[in-house]
Parts: C-alpha cells; structure tokens; sequence
C-alpha cells in the first residue's frame, strides 16, 4: 500500500530507522564501544583496548550489580541505627556508655563518610549490626556501597578464575577497591595464606593511599593482624577505633558468657559484709593482713583492672574473697562476672567435644578467654596433663596480652605450670596477696587465762 506521497511504509519505515541509527551512534567511537589509546609504540598501553565515554552508563550499572550481589544487604536490612540498641541489655555504666560512644561514632560516619572506621570487640557485642547499618544507610542515600565479610570476599575474587564467571577477575578486584564506601567484616576470619594475604593488603593500601572511605570490623586484636595492614589501620590521622566492650547481646541472663558455666550461686553468701577478720582468733598482726587484703579487694571490685593473685593455705579465706569481688559486681549491676572452679572449667572444655553437646569448642573457649572479668578459683587442683596445661596457658596468655581484669586464687604448695608462673607472678600487671593465716575452722580462741595477782603485803 502507497502513501500520499508515492512512498510505501516500509520505505519509511527503514530509513527511519536509519536515521535514528545515525543519531544513536557515538561520534567517538563510532559505535564500536571500545578505543585503542593513541599512543606512541612501546608505550606500556599501546594497543590496549579501552571502554569508550559512551558506555560508562553500561559500565556503571554493572559495577552496582556486581556489588549489590556481593553484599547481599536485602538479607542484612533488618540491620539499621533505628533497630540498635545503643544503651546494650544489662550494662554497666561504664558498658553503656561505651556501647553509645561506638554507635554515635558510626552514625557519624554514615552521615558523612570520610577517614576510616574500625570497630573491634568480641562475638556479638554489636560490630556487624553498626556496620551494616552504616551501609544501608549509604543506600538510603544513593552512594555506591561494599558490605562483604572478608573470607566471603575473597571467595568472590576466586570465583573470577571460573571459565563459567561473568566477571573478570581485574573487573571485580576495581570494583572492590574503588568502591565509594566499602564495608569489611570480620576482618582475621580469613585463611592466612599467602594469596589471601596480598590481596587484602592491596585493597587495604589502595584505599589507605587514595583515602577511600572503609570499615572495618574484627574481633581480632590488631597485633594478630598482617603488620603491612596493620600499620594503616593504626594510622591516627586517617583512623578512628572504637574498642566495644559489651558482651554478646544475642544471649541474656544466666546464657550470657556461658553462665552455665559459673558457680557463683554456691558463693552468694561470700561477701564482703560477711568475711570474718577473726580477731578472736587471730594475731595483731594476722588481722591486719586480712584487712589489708580485704580492703584491697574491695577496691579491686569496686574497679576492676590488671591481675588479682590471692595466694594462702588452704581455708585461709582466698575463695571467700574471689567470690566477694564477683558478687559486688554483680551487686553493682555488672552481670558479666564469669567465676568458674579450675577443674570445673576444664571439664566444660571437654564436655563441648561430646556429639550431643549444645555449644562448640571455639565458642566455650572465647567466652571464657573474653570474659570482661574472669575469676579462677582454685589454680594448681586440675589434673595437670598436657591438654589441660594447654588450655590453661591459651586462657592466661590471652587475657595477659589483652590486660583483661583476671582474679585467681591458688594454694601454697600447689605446682603450677611454669609459663603460667611468668604471667601469674609478673608485678607489673598482678598483685599478689597472700593471706598469712591459718585455716578458718568457725572456732574461736578460748580465752586467755591470767595468773592471779598477788596480793599486796
């Protein structure tokens, strides 16, 4: 069928869509979409193929999938500043105030992502919650965000080595270290090798050089982490650390830190109102050594750092005294006291390796190891076979290093393993207390009887 002027529609249809063709062209490339960069030979670049000015908007897009599907953040959205809750589950003060400290610090960064943010602190305190919320906020507000847990990002990067990726490993590797704000999880958690390392350390010293936004999680201590990432996380000019010390708030009441795992219900009545000075028992100058010790324990309680040793014969009141800095925690408000007999503590090890058992191995050990104060009662009791010495030390050493608040009780006589000797005894992080006074019985000294006097003449 002709038009009314002599033309078909097809006719015009085709060059319609010629013209439309012509226009659609880019005058840069001429549609081809790539370029070779003009160069002189030799250059490092001569005959590189480059993506041409018209297809940012193509490559853009890509970029934002590639790092949608890597963050998985629609599982994450629950995690956001309105759902945390900054003042924690049952916290001390001093918790409380800490827990907020590190909240404000992220809802900071969220508004205005500049410098670098790392946050540190144990299972569950509340690091993965604060830093997915710092993402999802960037999407909220349109900025190109990367939340990845690092052994899932490096999977990730592994993954472009498939024949069957749709990604190229050089594709990807940018889109992680150029991305606007990234967000990484878990720093440590990864597998130290060799090729993992250097990765990391890429992306770390890329973003550390060009002063890229970042994120950063761990519940590592940081001298645990590569020295070369290291030295740019502890950078004060570009990094802010927020050391959170709140217990795993996933888990309450008597589950909190493992309480299973404690005894101090048996101890409720060991106070510091209720331990006898025995002056009717006691020497001068035996009364004033369990006032002196008994005043340094409440001062102790009443702030709890570095190392308590209390050392003694057996009944000379060292339980008594551990178990009455516990109680005047929990008293104050602070519900993560962990007080566990040694030989107790070794059979819950052991027990988490039973099929049936309802909490693993790594788990008992970091509550115990991560326990804000940790008291040991009766050192030097357990069987001392390798393992349990092994264990022992991994717990000492730990908490040594990270100068986590500590009261230990241990007999005279007993054997101690000797690197838990180097740690027990160094004066200048503990305090060794011995209380030099014989077994408490419940007695009293019978009155002295004086000669009568004589009479006068």
């Amino acid at each position: 069928m002709k038009s009314s002027n002599g033309s078909s529609n097809i006719e015009r249809e085709v060059k319609l869509s010629v013209v439309t063709r012509h226009h659609q062209t880019c005058p840069i490339c001429g549609g081809a979409g790539f370029l070779r960069k003009d160069v002189p030979v030799g250059h490092p670049e001569f005959g590189k193929v480059v993506a041409c000015e018209c297809q940012r908007p193509r490559l853009e897009a890509a970029r934002l999938n590639d790092l949608r599907a890597m963050s998985n953040l629609e599982a994450m959205s629950r995690f956001t500043f309105e759902t945390f809750k900054p003042e924690g589950v049952g916290l001390t003060e001093e918790k409380r105030h800490n827990l907020r400290s590190a909240y404000e610090a992220a809802r900071a960064f969220a508004a205005n992502p500049q410098g670098w943010l790392v946050l540190l602190g144990g299972y569950g305190c509340g690091k993965t919650h604060l830093a997915a919320a710092i993402a999802n906020e960037q999407l909220i507000l349109g900025r190109p965000v990367l939340f990845v847990v690092v052994p899932d990002l490096l999977d990730h990067l592994r993954a472009t080595f498939s024949p069957h990726s749709t990604i190229t490993y050089d594709r990807r590797f940018e889109n992680v270290r150029n991305v606007t704000v990234l967000v990484l999880d878990d720093l440590g958690t990864q597998s130290s090798t060799e090729w993992a390392r250097e990765k990391l350390f890429q992306i770390f010293n890329h973003r550390y050089n060009l002063r890229l936004p970042t994120v950063v999680t761990s519940n590592c201590k940081l001298e645990s982490i590569d020295v070369r990432i290291r030295s740019r996380l502890m950078d004060p000019d570009l990094v802010r650390i927020c050391h959170i010390t709140a217990p795993d708030y996933r888990s309450s009441g008597s589950e909190m830190l493992g309480y299973e795992l404690s005894s101090l219900e048996l101890h409720s009545d060991q106070t510091f109102d209720t331990f006898s000075l025995r002056e009717r028992e006691l020497t001068r100058e035996q009364v004033e050594n369990l006032e002196q010790v008994l005043t340094f324990a409440r001062n102790y309680a009443a702030n709890p750092e570095e190392w308590l040793v209390l050392t003694g014969g057996y009944g000379s009141g060292k339980t008594h005294l551990a178990a009455a800095i516990a109680n005047a925690r929990r008293a104050m408000g602070d519900h993560n006291v962990l007080f566990v007999v040694v030989p107790d503590l070794l059979d819950h090890l052991r027990a988490t390796y039973a099929p049936d058992s309802h909490v693993s191995y790594d788990t008992r050990l970091e509550q115990v190891r991560n326990a804000p104060l940790l008291v040991l009662d009766d050192l030097g009791t357990h069987s001392a076979t390798p393992w349990a010495q092994e264990k022992l030390y991994q717990i000492f050493n730990y908490r040594y290093n990270a100068r986590l608040p500590t009261v230990i009780t241990i007999a005279d006589g007993v054997n101690v393993d000797e690197r838990l000797k180097a740690r027990l005894f160094d004066v200048r992080h503990c305090t060794i207390l011995r209380l030099n006074v014989p077994s408490y019985h419940g007695q009293t000294a019978p009155p002295t009887v004086l000669p009568p006097r004589r009479k006068r003449r």
